[in-house]
């Protein structure tokens, strides 16, 4: 599938090959196989098959290889290696991942702080936890009417489970206290419920994750006209006559540019760098960069009261640590604007004596991640003249909390204290909020419209307006302010916007 002959010509370039890439290529194969597709990433290829998740790398040495590779620029740079590394106030990006170097914070402003990127084959969809919640109430797009059904098949293409865990001797026992807790006056959509995975379970019973190789299945990896090309820098989008015309690409190996012409261009870069590639080809309608929103992220942590160790509970049958307490999840509301994971810590984030060993999976994670209010304002400018670690235009974030977020996060802290409390022993006295940025969740940059109002970037196919053949994908695109996790909204626009493509290339 990887690739290194460049070609003159394709119909269709995608530009990142991360979980939304991915949709757009799998689509095109199964429903356009006719159709050339030249994948570019930025990053190096550093799991078998490509795109697929670190965590399925058994040898802890080659996993810890693979994330320092993933880091760009900022590779062997410190990595948060634990909980605490983030309560202490330390801006370091997760292992994988690399910080924006400067320019994320403005004076006055809240910015984000810990703003990160992954760079490689299958973007952050080689590092992300797999949860892939539905948005409910306001998080959903309202001004489409297949939203559903394009749900559906984003849980197609991303493997989606609920029962991976259903073995896991704890889960039952985190649910149904949460379920106490949260449940009463809530529908059946809304209660406290197993989370949706991008994982399933082998027959060895080891835990295998989604990533980009999943969504790319069979039928990419064996279509003939697909190619992946890695350490490929995309410089800019090229136009002709106003239309996408291709492609021009730097070589990260050699260093030579050339030109790849396309029939239509897909950016899949993800919230941060789509919006750049647009900007550093001349492409810039009013809401580049705007609507910019994270999701702020409280954690607390608890130890499960009246849980016992079994015979077996240590190891998995592959040497890894068992997973014992599955992953829960409290859905977003409008009345409770924020989206819960309750999932197993692999160690305590605090010190316990010795004397007090650990069950394994007794020590959980409570996570609430808030809707944030949009504002015009909160944005990523780029500058005409300072460049990245790539020699791409610079990025500043204009970013700031409302005092609308400011109450959000005061009430997820005190609920996620009262859902700490029901499920076990607390940990500590206080939850602790996430500085911005941690959650990796950066939407609305190129955000989606219902019409061309100037306060959107793409039409509900994900094209740009006014430049016909060119789309966007990724978090980027949603429009709505969420709380749950991004991916699976984004794969369902994806897969949107590639059948669209599919049905121009007939």
């Amino acid at each position: 599938m990887n690739a290194r002959d460049y070609p003159a010509s394709v119909d269709v370039v995608i530009v990142g090959s991360g979980p939304n890439g991915a949709a757009y290529a799998r689509i095109l194969s199964e429903s356009a196989p006719e159709a050339s597709i030249a994948m570019f990433e930025v990053g190096p290829t550093v799991s078998d098959p490509p795109g697929s998740h670190v965590k399925n790398i058994e040898d802890a040495g080659r996993r810890a290889r693979a994330q320092e590779r993933s880091e760009g620029p900022g590779e062997r740079a410190a990595t948060i290696s634990d909980p605490g590394a983030a309560k202490s106030g330390q801006r370091r990006g997760r292992a994988g991942t690399y910080l924006l170097a400067d320019g994320y914070r403005v004076e006055g402003e809240d910015g984000m702080p810990v703003a990160a990127f992954s760079s490689n084959v299958g973007g952050m969809g080689a590092h992300w936890t797999a949860a892939c919640p539905r948005p409910h109430d306001s998080e959903r797009i309202d001004f489409l009417p297949d939203l559903d059904e394009l749900l559906d098949e984003a849980e197609r293409l991303l493997g989606v489970t609920t029962d991976a865990f259903d073995s896991s001797p704890f889960a039952s026992i985190v649910r149904e206290r949460l379920s106490e807790a949260v449940d009463g006056g809530r529908d059946h959509a809304h209660r406290a419920q197993r989370m949706p995975l991008a994982v399933h379970r082998r027959d060895d019973g080891r835990l295998v994750w989604s990533g980009s190789d999943v969504v790319f299945g069979d039928v990419t990896r064996e279509n003939p006209r697909f190619s992946l090309y890695d350490e490929t820098l995309v410089t800019r989008v090229l136009t002709d006559g106003g239309r996408a015309s291709g492609v021009e690409i730097r070589d990260l190996r050699s260093g030579a540019v050339h030109s790849v012409a396309a029939r239509v261009v897909v950016v899949a870069a993800d919230g941060l760098r789509t919006p750049q590639v647009l900007w550093a080809s001349g492409i810039r309608p009013a809401a580049l960069g705007r609507m910019l929103n994270d999701q702020t992220q409280v954690v607390f942590a608890a130890r499960l009261r009246d849980v016992h160790a079994g015979a077996d509970d240590a190891v998995a049958a592959s040497g890894a640590l068992s997973e014992q307490s599955g992953v829960t999840w409290v859905p977003f509301s409008d009345e409770m604007p924020f989206h819960g994971q309750i999932m197993q810590l692999d160690a305590s984030p605090v010190p316990l004596a010795e004397d007090d060993p650990i069950i394994p999976g007794s020590i959980v994670g409570l996570g609430l991640f808030c809707a944030k209010d949009l504002q015009w304002d909160d944005r990523v400018e780029f500058s005409d003249d300072a460049v990245d670690g790539y020699g791409m235009p610079s990025m500043t974030i204009r970013y700031s909390l409302t005092p609308n977020d400011h109450a959000v996060v005061e009430r997820a802290r005190e609920e996620i204290v009262r859902l700490g409390r029901a499920v076990g022993d607390p940990l500590d006295e206080r939850p602790f909020t996430m500085p911005a940025g941690a959650s990796l969740h950066y939407q609305g940059s190129t955000r989606m419209g219902e019409t061309d109002d100037g306060l959107s970037v793409c039409s509900p196919d994900s094209e740009v307006w006014g430049v016909p053949g060119l789309f966007v994908a990724g978090n980027n695109v949603i429009p709505t302010s969420t709380a749950c996790n991004p991916t699976l909204t984004s794969v369902a626009l994806a897969v949107r916007g590639a059948r669209k493509i599919a049905g121009s290339l007939h």
